[in-house]
């Protein structure tokens, strides 16, 4: 039988994700943590990190590396008030780097906090209603939900479905409270953990729920997904999909993305027994050898389709019935004033890369904190890392446009191009960054616009994503364009997605730097203007002109 991986170890071991954890932030003498509490950090929300751009001169001064710490907030649906959001800002400003980053997860997360300001940042954090609970590590992550305003009430159903979600599949340890909250400290063998036991599950798992017609949760790369189905403006279930999932290795055949499979409705109040079904599965029959095969699309790739959804129906008590119609149209955001069904209104903010800060000529998280200030709705943070601000009154949208004006947070709303692209953020935080993406974007989005007004295409769509490594983040492989890091100026070359998200892309071209990658495009971009149908889009073009391989 075959070795579980050290992991596996860690988190058995853990006393409930406890660790040592309290005793490394006394350690004075570092700002890292032990070996294995770095493991068990992640399920508290949170990655040790270093400035990779500072290693070598640290090195050189034979000092250890600048240790910093990720957190990331817990923020089902993406959804926060003006009083959360104005606790975040002051953490970013006060504790962390002085920006605030949002995710491809629909929330958001710090980097540069020392390991002295973690516990002062989760309790800000819990004061303003927030925490970090299970945003990264073995367990389910950010539940995401459809963000794109539209004029039906199952919007708001959606998002308190993805909050009683995440609520459910939270752990149950107290380990969070007793370390971060000074809460009180459990005595004895630690609380029974009935959806995770004692290991938790084999590797992260995602899930969503997407409102049809839009895909903005690219729903099909998520482990687990919900596609609300409302039928004479009602919501009366949900298709259910399971198995996506994007990561891959490099030079590993092995490992590939998958987009899940449709397979069954089920009504409105079996969502959570259901969801429960399917990660209780994944907890007992997923693989805890290889970490790289750990995930639930290998699960249902080594024991079939079949197996899986009989499995699931056993453990809810629930037979699926046959997956209901629905249609998706898009999985980018809708910028510009949108009325909701009650008569307020959103508006999507353009944040390239999902960064906000203040820097010249773009004082960003100075202008979305004065609109907290005044702001009597919500914020609503997208799965393509940009910002709604929600449920303004009538009466009030003149005085959030002049403060959007002021500044100069509409600068971003160019392109098509511009406005959809989306990048990890890699170099110089993450630790398994090869190749730039978030500080590559801005570049690469001016490169692309000006391949395609060369080509008379300047104002069509086009799905443009990044990555720093092989783990898809920015959800690269479902792109028309992706771009996956490999080495410091050099990525592989995905093409072929669509503009909803539900086909994967190929491999087209391995390793190329950009001088190759300009060639590349702007001899396909030439093609695709001279040969399209109306109104096709690139993805699509590739595919029907066989320009793909495979």
């Amino acid at each position: 039988m075959a070795e579980l991986t050290p992991v596996e170890r860690i988190k058995s071991q853990s006393r409930g994700l406890r660790g040592t954890i309290a005793e490394s932030l006394q350690d004075a003498h570092t700002g890292s943590l032990r070996d294995d509490d770095q493991q068990l950090l992640r399920l508290h929300g949170s990655y040790q990190q270093d400035d990779r751009d500072l290693r070598e001169e640290r090195r050189a001064q034979k000092l250890e590396p600048l240790w910093r710490y990720m957190v990331r907030v817990r923020l089902p649906g993406g959804v926060a008030t003006p009083t959360q959001w104005l606790a975040l800002d002051t953490i970013a400003r006060d504790r962390a780097n002085g920006s605030l980053r949002l995710t491809t997860r629909q929330t958001f997360q710090f980097h540069g906090i020392g390991k002295g300001e973690l516990q002062p940042s989760m309790q800000a954090m819990s004061d303003a209603l927030m925490d970090t609970i299970a945003t990264c590590g073995d367990v389910n992550r950010n539940v995401m939900a459809s963000s794109n305003p539209i004029e039906s009430e199952a919007h708001g159903e959606v998002a308190t479905w993805a909050r009683r979600l995440s609520e459910h599949l939270l752990p149950k340890t107290r380990a969070y409270y007793e370390i971060w909250l000074n809460g009180e400290k459990l005595e004895g063998t630690p609380e029974h953990e009935p959806v995770y036991g004692a290991s938790f599950l084999p590797r992260k798992f995602k899930a969503a729920i997407a409102l049809p017609p839009s895909n903005d949760v690219d729903i099909f790369t998520q482990d687990l997904g919900f596609i609300a189905i409302v039928e004479s403006g009602r919501l009366v279930g949900f298709n259910l999909t399971v198995g996506g999932g994007l990561g891959t290795t490099h030079g590993d055949a092995t490992t590939h993305p998958r987009l899940a499979n449709v397979v069954g409705f089920l009504p409105v109040d079996s969502l959570l027994a259901v969801s429960e079904a399917v990660v209780t599965t994944q907890r007992d029959y997923g693989d805890r050898t290889n970490r790289k095969h750990a995930r639930l699309k290998y699960t249902i790739e080594d024991r079939g389709l079949e197996w899986f959804v009989r499995e699931v129906e056993t453990r809810s008590g629930l037979q699926l019935e046959p997956a209901r119609p629905y249609v998706f149209d898009t999985h980018g955001d809708l910028f510009g004033w949108r009325q909701a069904v009650d008569g307020t209104w959103h508006r999507t903010l353009r944040i390239p890369a999902g960064r906000i800060a203040d820097t010249e000529g773009r004082p960003w998280l100075s202008g979305l904190r004065a609109i907290a200030v005044v702001h009597t709705g919500d914020f609503r943070c997208t799965a393509n890392q940009n910002v709604t601000v929600g449920h303004v009154k009538s009466e009030d949208k003149a005085s959030i446009d002049a403060l959007i004006r002021h500044y100069q947070l509409d600068a971003a709303e160019g392109s098509p191009v511009a406005r959809d692209a989306l990048a990890c953020v890699s170099l110089p935080t993450c630790p398994l960054g090869m190749a730039e993406a978030e500080r590559y974007l801005p570049k690469l989005s001016a490169d692309v616009e000006a391949l395609l007004a060369a080509n008379d295409l300047k104002d069509e769509p086009l799905g443009l994503r990044i990555t720093g490594c092989p783990n898809g983040c920015a959800r690269p492989y479902v792109a028309e364009i992706g771009l996956v890091g490999k080495a410091l100026g050099r990525y592989n070359l995905h093409l072929g997605g669509n503009g909803i998200g539900s086909r994967l892309n190929v491999l087209y071209r391995e390793n190329i730097d950009e001088a190759t990658f300009h060639q590349v495009i702007g001899a396909l971009f030439a093609a695709w203007r001279q040969e399209r149908t109306p109104a096709e889009r690139f993805g699509d073009f590739l595919w029907r002109t066989k320009r793909l391989p495979g």
